[in-house]
């Protein structure tokens, strides 16, 4: 490609852009905001778009998945049949046509192929059966600020495997799991498989696969001594279930604590240190209210209270929800004297704790010297929290630390949760009629080049790995006005492409500084500088990412790119 023709409108500055990402990509010309979370993909981000879904479709191919491509616009009762139109949430995107009726633009495509799979497979013996698709998606984000990191346009791969046994799932699990690995490994991602929560996609046993970067939204915590790795809303807390012969605390206590409703207030008001304090809050629970009990210094993980009833919908109980359950506003709420009222689930570290305060039920008031047993029962005792830094391992005791990750792809086995729920049956090898048993496996693309972006940078630019790069040469004419450079260019750009290399041939009558700033801000792997010494028939070769060159001989130069190639 001729560089002067290209539509590569390259910027010094951005002011709008906070991730890296985001401000090089706009840079570089590759993309540009159409709306907010909306973007235009110019050839340069296109070209990587295609090469990175060649790799899916390669490593897709390699375990047997069909591509095909489903509709994005879909109708509104597929997604009343499984309870997602309502519970989503509002990144759904709702629409009505002409006749008013209601339409939904597709974030994921679970109800559609379950929809097309109930109609056109009936028997065990077609099964199993993987279908994937490269397509635009739609949430309608709430903040779609970092570029393509976080869209409200965006594009995906999702896939979607139909078995008549778990066993079968679990293969073909493992077949997704090892292909996302050879898919990340060949953008050039630094990456990693954790374990994570399926969200609103539901199902049981999920991976997902974080690019490690400081731009990531998800924290990942890491073990320092095994290959334990989960997203903290996943990261299993070792604890103790309950602890015996604790010595009898002082006899309860009510103070007065006016307008101290925090736990930071109330531990300076009583001088007793924040892990003596115990919270407690209110969820409401699939429209049920169940108390959570941690204690002062963590957090509820409200994920694993989720999953702990594999409820559809969990969230703290609005202010008038939790006066009238427990007669108290939030800040004073406490567990002694509410177990008639609600179910009081406690974290394994409240039950370590022997002589504590909690809220009293009424306002400016808490409760001290509380023993767990003595003065309240809890209904369960399990692992309730959001793990910290330093805690133990769950797998072999070594310390947990950070790290922050975006999340490029993710794995999950449903079972059948979409097929039961839209009566989607298939028949075993009985002559029974049983639920398709399935799994989802998503790779976010346009996210994967970000991703990349966010990786492969230095202070000019980006570092494009070679086998997504947008083209493998840069070709610069120094002086487009020196006959022997333009002759000699010309020539180059014409053997290279002959040689079957992707060649950006920068032929623009500009300053030699400018073409320069440009291909260090374009990050292509390989520059061929025709300059200078082109008179000796001398030209440079440089690598982008190492910055090492070499000067070789013009009719030398198609070889050894093909030998720095392999």
């Amino acid at each position: 490609m001729r560089q002067k023709h290209a539509l590569i409108p390259t910027l010094r500055t951005v002011s709008e852009a906070e991730m890296i990402s985001h401000q090089l990509m706009l840079r570089a010309g590759m993309i540009r905001q159409l709306a907010a979370g909306v973007y235009t993909y110019l050839p340069l981000a296109y070209r990587v778009l295609h090469k990175v879904e060649t790799i899916i479709r390669e490593e897709m191919d390699a375990i047997g998945a069909q591509q095909l491509l489903l509709p994005a616009l879909h109708p509104s009762e597929l997604w009343e049949e499984t309870g997602r139109y309502a519970n989503y949430g509002p990144e759904l995107v709702k629409l009505k046509d002409r006749h008013e009726r209601p339409f939904v633009l597709g974030p994921t495509h679970e109800e559609v192929i379950t929809d097309l799979l109930r109609d056109e497979i009936n028997s065990y013996k077609k099964l199993p059966m993987s279908l994937y698709q490269i397509q635009t998606k739609f949430r309608d984000e709430r903040r779609p600020r970092s570029g393509l990191l976080r869209g409200r346009e965006f594009i995906m791969k999702d896939a979607y495997s139909f078995h008549a046994d778990r066993t079968s799932l679990d293969e073909t699990y493992q077949d997704f799991y090892d292909a996302y690995t050879k898919i990340f490994t060949r953008c050039g991602l630094n990456f990693r498989a954790v374990e994570a929560d399926s969200g609103a996609i539901g199902g049981k046993g999920t991976h997902e696969f974080m690019a490690f970067s400081d731009a990531g939204e998800d924290l990942i915590a890491m073990c320092d001594s095994c290959d334990y790795a989960a997203n903290t809303e996943m990261a299993e807390v070792v604890g103790k279930a309950e602890v015996q012969d604790k010595e009898p605390a002082p006899e309860r206590e009510k103070v007065s604590t006016p307008s101290k409703g925090t736990i930071q207030e109330v531990s300076a008001f009583l001088n007793v240190p924040v892990e003596q304090l115990v919270k407690s809050l209110l969820f409401i629970v699939d429209g049920t209210p169940v108390l959570v009990l941690v204690r002062g210094d963590h957090e509820v993980n409200d994920v694993k209270v989720k999953n702990l009833f594999d409820a559809s919908v969990c969230e703290l109980a609005d202010e008038e929800t939790v006066r009238r359950v427990t007669g108290a506003p939030s800040g004073f709420v406490g567990p002694v004297g509410l177990k008639e009222k609600v179910q009081i689930l406690a974290d394994q570290a409240v039950m370590e704790l022997n002589d504590f305060v909690v809220g009293a039920n009424e306002i400016d008031a808490h409760l001290m010297h509380v023993q767990v047993g003595r003065d309240f029962s809890v209904d369960q005792v399990v692992d309730l929290r959001m793990i910290v830094e330093g805690d133990a391992c769950p797998r072999c005791g070594g310390k947990i630390h950070f790290q922050r990750g975006i999340e490029v792809g993710h794995v999950f086995k449903l079972g059948t949760r979409y097929s039961e729920a839209m009566n989607a049956n298939v028949l075993d090898p009985q002559g029974k009629e049983q639920p398709f048993i399935m799994g989802c496996y998503g790779i976010g693309v346009s996210r994967i080049v970000a991703s990349i972006v966010e990786q492969h940078h230095d202070e000019h630019g980006i570092t494009w790995p070679m086998e997504v790069a947008p083209y493998t040469v840069h070709l610069i004419a120094v002086n487009m006005k020196n006959e022997e450079q333009a002759k000699v260019a010309e020539e180059l750009y014409q053997e290279l492409q002959k040689a079957r290399l992707e060649v950006l041939f920068d032929d623009r009558p500009e300053r030699a500084g400018v073409k320069f700033k440009d291909a260090d801000l374009l990050g292509i792997p390989v520059r061929v500088t025709v300059g200078a010494k082109v008179g000796d028939g001398i030209v440079e070769i440089k690598c982008r990412k190492t910055g090492d060159t070499q000067e070789i001989r013009v009719q030398e130069v198609t070889n050894e790119l093909l030998n720095w190639l392999k």
